[in-house]
């Protein structure tokens, strides 16, 4: 009787080892999944920026006839708003009838 008694708990530690191992999986798939959506958000949004910075300073150029001298103008007359802690935006005005430089750095 002895004998039949070790097989089922060696049984039942398989099972619970089983169990852990798909536990962990299913947590790492989970954690991977979620790393994979954040990238993609992080890069639409800067997409989205890089979008919204040329059409206000196309529009600005429609309007004035000039190319905005800095950010603030953009920000004040079109409400161009972002997230300065994630995003670092690099304007260089060229010249007033050359389209400005800019460059956009991500934060980590």
């Amino acid at each position: 009787m002895a004998r039949f008694q070790y097989q089922q708990t060696s049984q039942t530690d398989r099972r619970f080892l089983i169990s852990l191992c798909l536990f962990a999986a299913f947590i790492l798939l989970f954690y991977v999944g979620f790393s994979s959506l954040s990238e993609g958000n992080q890069k639409r949004q800067r997409e989205s920026l890089e979008n919204a910075l040329q059409r206000s300073i196309v529009h600005y150029y429609a309007l004035e006839g000039r190319y905005p001298e800095n950010l603030e103008i953009l920000e004040d007359a079109y409400g161009l708003t972002y997230d300065k802690a994630r995003f670092f935006v690099d304007y260089r005005l060229q010249g007033s009838n050359i389209f400005p430089d800019i460059t956009i750095i991500e934060e980590e």
